[in-house]
């Protein structure tokens, strides 16, 4: 299965601006308290109508991140509904992934089911509450399990409902991202559901972009909760690109391949000045997801973060264009 190079030790720094041991501490009982009063309420939630089961789910996902010290900002390249569609096809939400912070923050702009690897239903907590919710795990150490996975969300699009994906495939660090993997992407082409790019960065509340809540490599997830809970204005930032739909003659990989190009355009963007807000041109010198540190390979050894930038890539260069020639809908 996939792996980052990124690493706790080469990739990761702790907030500059940190918050009192108490206030840690605070933050530690709200979070848990949230979290708690989600899996208390989630029978009563499931029972609600599909809007108003929408708006909780979010407003629950906006609250278990105030608990943490995070704050919520979304940019919009594109028209957002409000909630799925009534009918039709559904929706094939993808991001990058740096953080377990990232579910949460699904959940509190764009909820659906979860498409997560199995050592998360197994989390404290967290865990059981994503299971309830429908998600779909995946043993990444079973690839003869993928097909079926990928029937099950195949199923769930052809319902109409939104299903979320990290096609990564592991967790980056945010200054640097892997290839999308095209398997999911198939369940988009062969139910006609649209998929819907999403970046998700990590900046302080100066805009400056932060690694602190990376959850990366061998990094364990209390030191992750640790950084999370002593940051000071920890922003996480949910960048929505125009939504793509699979054409007569595309495939998963060419799909993959615009989700991708999309996701690194929409992470180029400079950050968000406000709490939501639309798109202004992107900034193609901004030292965004695009410009990233190399990934060094030393001859005979395992890729190491480290070197000097990279220049951008050409899939980036032209999402532009790509987005342009592709179908919009409104975003469900």
């Amino acid at each position: 299965m996939p792996t980052a190079p990124c690493t706790p030790q080469g990739c990761v720094a702790a907030a500059a601006h940190r918050v009192g041991p108490a206030r840690q501490l605070l933050r530690a009982v709200s979070a848990l308290t949230v979290l708690l009063t989600g899996v208390a309420l989630a029978p009563v939630v499931r029972r609600l109508p599909a809007g108003p089961r929408e708006r909780a789910i979010r407003l629950y996902g906006r609250a278990l991140l105030a608990g943490f010290g995070v704050r919520v900002r979304v940019h919009r390249m594109a028209p957002v509904d409000r909630a799925p569609a009534a009918g039709g096809a559904g929706t094939l939400l993808v991001s990058n992934h740096v953080s377990w912070l990232d579910i949460l923050l699904v959940i509190a702009v764009r909820p659906g089911r979860m498409l997560a690897k199995s050592e998360v239903g197994g989390w404290p907590l967290l865990g059981p509450l994503v299971a309830r919710a429908g998600t779909v795990f995946l043993d990444r150490e079973r690839l003869r399990a993928l097909p079926g996975a990928v029937a099950e969300v195949r199923t769930a699009l052809t319902r109409g409902e939104r299903v979320v994906a990290f096609p990564e495939g592991s967790t980056w660090c945010g200054r640097a991202g892997g290839r999308f993997r095209p398997a999911f992407f198939q369940a988009a082409v062969d139910s006609g559901a649209q998929v819907q790019p999403m970046a998700v960065r990590y900046r302080l509340a100066d805009g400056t972009p932060t690694t602190a809540p990376a959850f990366v490599g061998d990094d364990g997830l209390v030191g992750s909760l640790r950084r999370v809970l002593a940051a000071r204005g920890l922003v996480a930032e949910a960048v929505f690109a125009p939504p793509l739909t699979a054409g007569p003659h595309a495939g998963r990989r060419e799909l993959a391949r615009a989700a991708q190009a999309a996701v690194q355009l929409a992470a180029a963007l400079p950050p968000v000045a406000g709490p939501q807000g639309r798109a202004a041109a992107p900034d193609p010198s901004h030292p965004g997801f695009c410009a990233v540190p190399a990934v060094a390979r030393p001859r005979g050894g395992r890729a190491r973060a480290g070197g000097p930038p990279l220049p951008r890539p050409a899939a980036a260069d032209g999402a532009a264009r790509l987005l342009a020639a592709t179908e919009r809908r409104p975003v469900s």
